[in-house]
């Protein structure tokens, strides 16, 4: 029996854990829970699942959690609160599902405390990559891959040796707008933009995904978690989801994970790694129903937060930071409806335009950036 963690827990990653949880009630128990202002979605599965202990954002959900629930539990707020539950003793395994920057210091701490831990949490290796691997290094802790494309890389690369690869290939769906000109972008909205056509996820990573930010965050990630330079890293668009990525040899063999899109699976296998066990309501591939896989090549010019995810990390030091920061505050904006899609790319482009890099940041330097960024970016309208 593995007591889980589970940071984000009213996430769309989150609340798939949960179902593999629930699954495998012999395997897990949900042992602590954190998530940020949605009370009406967390009270079920605080009744569901009996977490002794909840964290929430501020006191004031907090104080409006305490109001409605009946039982023992132990409620908690605030950053500190992330890291009291992610070192905790009775920690096993800990998920981190949170959007944003804010599950950094709750993963420096596990690490320390050699805590197994489930990714799914991009931003993090993407603002503060060569910390967390340092430490990852220094306190021998695997961190398990959450994301499709990440596990699929982790599973190709089991029983092979790294200095072997030549190159690593992610697969794009290419978004809820992949077959929209430039010019067809100028005008869509939000309810266009979150209606992704493979995967159900939340509504800032479906963004993401549309401008393919999410992608290029994940080409960061893939550097640090497989320790592969960004000239071994490929983006190719593949639109069914069925190839969640690849890893090429130096002898040119190829091996892919393929499956149907649903992050219950590589949730899964990070919960358990290394053993496979079923999971009940995922369904099989069925290749001949399927027929035919379709790839393209990846267009910067038509994707270009794409180039500045490869611009970033080669660039490194804060500069994964800005463009990061950048990018949640404009996906929030354009989500509120106070910009228009593509003015998301523009905020991105300025802020890393105008940024002088700090080489080689610490923690607080990083978090020094990333509230300076946030704070031009929520300008965009008066500042650029």
């Amino acid at each position: 029996m593995k007591n889980i963690t589970l940071l984000g827990a009213t996430g769309s990653i989150g609340l798939q854990t949960l179902d593999v949880i629930e699954a495998h009630p012999d395997q897990f128990r949900l042992f602590a829970i954190s998530f940020g202002e949605n009370v009406e979605k967390a009270i079920p599965i605080i009744k569901r699942f009996k977490p002794e202990w909840i964290v929430v954002k501020n006191n004031a959900v907090k104080n409006k959690l305490t109001s409605v629930l009946n039982g023992n539990y132990h409620i908690i707020s605030g950053l500190e609160a992330l890291e009291e539950i992610s070192v905790h003793p009775k920690t096993d395994v800990l998920v981190n599902a949170v959007m944003g920057s804010v599950g950094l210091e709750a993963t420096l701490a596990a690490i320390e405390h050699r805590k197994q831990i489930a990714i799914a949490n991009k931003e993090t290796l993407v603002t503060a990559g060569h910390l967390v691997m340092e430490k990852a290094d220094k306190y021998n802790v695997n961190l398990l891959p959450i994301d499709s494309e990440h596990s699929a890389i982790f599973q190709a690369l089991n029983g092979e040796s790294s200095n072997q690869i030549k190159k690593i290939i992610l697969t794009a769906s290419g978004g809820s707008f992949r077959d929209k000109s430039r010019d067809e972008l100028q005008n869509v909205t939000v309810r266009d933009a979150l209606n992704h056509p493979n995967w159900s996820m939340g509504s800032k990573i479906t963004i993401d995904s549309a401008t393919m930010m999410n992608k290029g965050l994940e080409v960061i990630e893939a550097h640090w978690l497989f320790q592969v330079p960004y000239s071994k890293i490929e983006v190719i668009q593949h639109q069914e989801s069925i190839i969640h990525s690849m890893v090429e040899y130096i002898d040119h063999s190829v091996i892919a994970q393929l499956g149907t899109p649903d992050m219950r699976v590589p949730i899964q296998y990070a919960l358990t790694y290394p053993e496979r066990i079923n999971l009940p309501k995922s369904e099989s591939l069925d290749l001949v129903s399927i027929s035919k896989l379709h790839f393209k090549e990846m267009d910067f010019n038509r994707f270009p937060c794409l180039k500045f995810a490869f611009d970033a990390g080669e660039i490194g030091g804060t500069m994964p930071t800005v463009m990061n920061a950048a990018n949640e505050v404009a996906v929030d904006l354009f989500l509120k409806g106070k910009i228009k899609f593509l003015e998301i790319e523009q905020i991105i482009e300025s802020l890393m335009n105008n940024h002088q890099v700090v080489a080689n940041p610490d923690l607080q330097t990083i978090q020094s950036v990333d509230t300076e960024t946030r704070i031009k970016a929520a300008g965009f309208k008066r500042e650029f």
